[in-house]
Formats: C-alpha cells, sequence, structure tokens
C-alpha cells in the first residue's frame, strides 16, 4: 500500500527561471521553424551558405533555444536563494523608465531621418544618461558603438542601412 506522499514529484526550485525559458523556448522554436523558412528568402544562386540572409537568425534561434532549455534545467535543478540571489529585480525610478522609452523612440521615429550613425548616438546617449554613468570615458563609447555597428552591417555584412542624411 502506497501513500501519495511516497509518489515522486519534480519539485520546481525557480519559478521565474521555469516561466522565463518556457517563454524563451516558445519564442525560439516560432523563429527557428516557422519565420526564419517562411518569411526569410535565399537567393537561388548561393555560394557560401554563410552569406545566406538566414544564416545569423538561424544561429540566433538555435542559441536561444539552447539557452532557454537550460534555463528550465536551471529552475528544475538548481534552488535559488532568496537572500543572496544576485538576480533580484530592484525597480528603477520612473524616471528612468520614460528615458528608456525616449530612447526607443528616438531610435525607431528618426532612424530613417537621421541615419543609423547618429540615430543609434543619440539614443544610447540617452540611456547613459537614464542608467547614470559616471566615468566620462564611457562617453566616448556613446560615438564609437553606433559608428562600429553600422559600418559592420553596411561595410562587412552588406545590410542596407540609412547612414547619414548627408552622406555622400
Amino acid at each position: 500500500m502506497t501513500t501519495s506522499e511516497s509518489k515522486r514529484r519534480l519539485k520546481i526550485k525557480d519559478t521565474g527561471d521555469v516561466i522565463a525559458g518556457i517563454v524563451l523556448l516558445g519564442f525560439s522554436l516560432v523563429l527557428v521553424f516557422y519565420l526564419v523558412p517562411n518569411f526569410i528568402n535565399e537567393p537561388p544562386i548561393l555560394q557560401n551558405p554563410m552569406m545566406s540572409p538566414r544564416w545569423l537568425p538561424e544561429i540566433v534561434g538555435w542559441l536561444i533555444l539552447l539557452f532557454s532549455v537550460l534555463l528550465i534545467f536551471q529552475g528544475l535543478l538548481v534552488e535559488g536563494d532568496t537572500e543572496a540571489d544576485e538576480r533580484t529585480i530592484e525597480k528603477g525610478s520612473p524616471q528612468r523608465f520614460v528615458m528608456m522609452v525616449v530612447a526607443l523612440v528616438i531610435y525607431v521615429a528618426l532612424f530613417e531621418t537621421l541615419g543609423a550613425i547618429i540615430c543609434g548616438i543619440l539614443a544610447t546617449l540617452v540611456l547613459f544618461v537614464a542608467h547614470p554613468v559616471r566615468t566620462w570615458w564611457v562617453y566616448s563609447l556613446a560615438f564609437l558603438f553606433p559608428i562600429v555597428v553600422s559600418l559592420l552591417f553596411v561595410e562587412i555584412m552588406n545590410v542596407p542601412l540609412p547612414m547619414m542624411p548627408f552622406w555622400f
């Protein structure tokens, strides 16, 4: 005779990790098996598979899938100590939230008008102000990163981005 207590149940140690992992798993499955094959077209004559427009989204999708499964396993196997947990969420001020939304709006609304570089610089500066960056040299990264990323996409990956309004 067995009781219900003798049945072995899987106990979730960290529900936040399991829920986040399941959401990311669902997103990655949609990305890998639906969005990439159906909406990213490959040219008929392709000399190098790494030059395919599908290559980077597929890699990202499979990595999200892998890490979401690992996150689910972490939530099932590793017990998080709530006192010493470094992943606890601390709410920021409403001003920080508004500035982050402003940075997103700047980037989305002015991308075509100002170009990728200027728009990226403005949005990054707003984000640095929203999250108080005290070191002065870090602000130089707000100029360096958008320039490097935009030139990487345009010159190396051949992704057409609007560079600057008066780019010759």
